[in-house]
């Protein structure tokens, strides 16, 4: 990465350069939270608060796609560290949408603050701090995989982000005021090709890694649809949980009878069924009257003419 110009003024505000260099500067206003397909559907991110240093490996039930997530030696990229992907990938979408001629550059900058800002974090010293760490932690993790992302499949190992770079004002050394990263191809692809999913506004309030989860394989198997139906068992492998299934059962429940989820709730069946329902009393209504229309067609008696 070059090195950036004009990066902050004087009051240490991040500002936007009068000519581009390589990178998309993510200062847009008013975007949609989005997060790529992929993280949503296979366990990339750690659940864990406690540095992850065990090797994730996922292969779908088919067993045609495969994932492996390798971490470094301050652990697994974390749920709470995929934020700084989210806002990326938000604003990066959000530029698309509006066809910035910058959109086309897989580095972002921002500012410090309006990340922390949108994400509902504090502005202080340890802030900055975990935020650095999580830059660390994104870069250190490597992923090997099939999974094709904009058509393109690449099987090789990388990183959540290829680089990273913080910038800070010479008054204020300990405060980061811009970031600057550069995605992976495998990320940029997804992005490129709008192989996103919108998540709901209150996404960062979720503040267990676990709840974060549930909400995203919700949001991803539900998609348009009211209600998706998933096995205990399988959830737990999705989620990336270590915990025993009895354990895990007793989390699912938790999250059920909290009602913590924005959009979605949890029901959670004796024989291990988990339903995933909207909320939307609308959508729901709509599914419930076409599904009564279908069985009411199916079961019509034959009308005088009609062959039984």
């Amino acid at each position: 990465m070059d090195q950036p110009q004009d990066a902050v003024d004087r009051s240490g505000k991040l500002t936007r350069p009068r000519c581009h260099g390589d990178f998309f500067l993510a200062d847009l206003l008013g975007f949609a939270l989005k997060a790529d397909a992929t993280s949503m559907e296979v366990p990339i991110f750690s659940l864990s608060t406690r540095p992850d240093l065990a090797i994730e490996q996922w292969t779908s039930q088919d067993g045609k796609r495969r994932i492996t997530v390798t971490p470094s030696v301050l652990g697994r990229a974390t749920q709470h560290d995929k934020d700084v992907l989210i806002y990326a990938t938000s604003q990066l979408t959000a530029a698309a949408d509006l066809q910035l001629p910058d959109a086309k550059y897989r580095t972002v900058r921002f500012a410090a603050y309006d990340f922390f800002k949108t994400t509902g974090r504090g502005a202080s010293g340890a802030d900055y701090r975990a935020l650095k760490l999580s830059l660390r932690r994104l870069q250190g993790t490597t992923v090997t995989t099939n999974i094709s992302t904009g058509g393109i499949q690449i099987d090789e190992g990388f990183g959540l982000i290829d680089g990273w770079r913080t910038v800070a004002s010479e008054k204020r050394p300990a405060m980061v005021t811009a970031v600057e990263i550069t995605l992976s191809i495998w990320l940029f692809n997804a992005i490129q090709s709008f192989e996103v999913f919108t998540l709901h506004k209150d996404y960062f309030r979720l503040r267990r890694p676990l709840e974060r989860r549930l909400y995203e394989l919700a949001r991803k198997h539900c998609g348009r649809q009211p209600a998706a139906l998933i096995g205990l068992e399988l959830l737990r492998q999705k989620t990336g949980s270590k915990a025993t299934l009895n354990e895990f059962r007793r989390m699912v429940r938790e999250v059920m009878i909290a009602d913590s989820l924005p959009e979605y709730r949890l029901l959670l069946a004796q024989n291990d069924t988990v339903t995933m329902y909207t909320k939307d009393h609308r959508k729901m209504t709509r599914a419930v009257t076409k599904l009564s229309e279908l069985q009411t067609s199916w079961f019509r008696p034959p009308s005088r003419g009609e062959s039984s």
